[in-house]
């Protein structure tokens, strides 16, 4: 039983198959296991989500029909029973994510890949898949680089080895049996932890249909001044509220944080709104949305209390000393508004309540937390498996869906991992049931 994929798609899977009684070899690019999930534990690992069940599956767009019957058998209170049952605890924060007590992945990855090794499980790392030969065996490019005897299943040092069972030669090591064949290989970003989309060529080389990959929780580039964007850059924008209307005609206002950057915006809140602006952007080539600045504060408030602002007072001080105003946030005003029409009252408040922001481009696909497009669901059936490479499973963030962040991303990555094993599962005891018996 072979996985591709060091991820928590791929291990997950690999749990399932341990679980039955399968050996299962795991093979990845990279010298260690979990990097990007490491990577995203790092401030704070935000695991899964609180929310009702029926909410929490609406975050998947139009993907949750797919997603809704994996996150029923594997959704946010399995996840984190599983958690606990590798001694994680794990809480709910203010917002309703959830989060391990430590708030690392490393002390969770270690866990896990210690119960997996304990199950038999062998890991290759350094095997880097280049597809199928002309016999149908897997290909993996090696990296010629012996690992040390103890080499950690994954970072941050934790004790064990990991069986390597490959060339020392650098080059192709073939003959490699499939089926059956987990792929578990990720999206498109963060190329230098092994998510680096190569496989897409793999794929439809074999004709198999892919969504082209788009970035996802993005950041988005603006036309900042020379001033802002000095002077500001990394600055945080907190308790702001930001509306946005989409291609449909649906107008959402939500409130959160997120980060002026040297070249545009970034951020949960921004994150939130990720997909609806680079759809946006793709048909027109520019997406507007508006930030109100003071959300705390009626239209007919601020009016009010700016009619009252002394004359020997400026604006930028006025602003400051009644509404905390300043930083970031006046630059904003300031860049929107020019000085001619400062004693415009009512201009001025509305201004403060929507600020227009411009986006102009999405930041590199490389630099965003994850991807949209991938291998279709209509490409595969109810196992997972692609119809056209029967033994050929897919799960993870290589799958044509996204979400925004929050627990959903990685929820639904474990979530498609235990269906993928599972699945192989099922198709082998189908395929078993089918075969013919032999007659006396």
């Amino acid at each position: 039983m072979i996985i591709i994929g060091g991820g928590p798609a791929g291990l997950m899977a690999a749990e399932q198959l341990t679980n039955a009684g399968y050996a299962v070899d795991l093979y990845d690019a990279m010298p260690t296991l979990g990097r990007k999930f490491l990577l995203a534990g790092i401030g704070g690992l935000n695991i899964t989500h609180s929310e009702p069940f029926e909410a929490f599956c609406s975050r998947y767009a139009e993907r949750e029909p797919q997603l809704q019957p994996l996150l029923a058998r594997f959704g946010a209170e399995e996840l984190r029973a599983w958690c606990a049952e590798l001694g994680v605890e794990t809480f709910v924060g203010t917002s309703g994510r959830v989060f391990p007590n430590e708030m690392k992945a490393a002390p969770l990855l270690r866990a896990w890949l210690a119960r997996l090794k304990r199950n038999g499980l062998r890991v290759h790392p350094r095997h880097r898949w280049m597809g199928w030969d002309a016999q149908g065996q897997l290909v993996f490019e090696t990296s010629g680089k012996e690992p040390p005897p103890n080499l950690p299943l994954s970072g941050e040092g934790q004790e064990g080895d990991a069986p390597l069972h490959s060339s020392p030669d650098k080059g192709r090591l073939g003959g490699v049996s499939s089926p059956p064949v987990i792929l578990a290989l990720g999206g498109g970003s963060w190329k230098k932890l092994g998510s680096d989309g190569a496989w897409v060529k793999l794929l439809t080389d074999s004709h198999i249909p892919i969504a082209p990959l788009k970035p996802a929780n993005c950041g988005f580039l603006c036309a900042w001044s020379a001033h802002l964007s000095s002077r500001f850059a990394g600055s945080p924008l907190k308790s702001v509220t930001l509306r946005f209307t989409d291609l449909t005609g649906q107008t959402e206002t939500r409130m959160g944080e997120m980060i002026v950057t040297a070249r545009g915006v970034e951020g949960s809140l921004i994150y939130a709104f990720s997909a609806r602006l680079r759809d946006t952007l793709a048909a027109h080539g520019s997406a507007t949305f508006h930030l109100d600045l003071l959300p705390n504060h009626s239209h007919t408030q601020l009016e009010a209390a700016l009619h009252k602002k002394p004359a020997n007072k400026t604006l930028g001080n006025f602003l400051k000393s009644s509404w905390k105003l300043d930083g970031v946030k006046a630059a904003l005003l300031f860049e929107t508004l020019d000085k001619a029409h400062w004693q415009n009252i009512p201009l001025l408040a509305a201004t403060l309540k929507a600020i227009p922001i411009t986006v102009t481009a999405t930041t590199p696909i490389d630099e965003a937390i994850s991807t949209a497009g991938g291998v279709p669901f209509e490409a595969l059936d109810e196992n997972l498996m692609l119809r056209h490479l029967p033994g050929v499973f897919c799960a993870g963030e290589m799958l044509d869906w996204e979400a925004p962040t929050g627990g959903y991303l990685l929820t639904a990555c474990f979530a498609s991992g235990r269906e993928a094993g599972n699945g192989v599962i099922r198709w082998l005891t189908s395929v078993s049931d089918r075969r013919p018996v032999p007659q006396p």
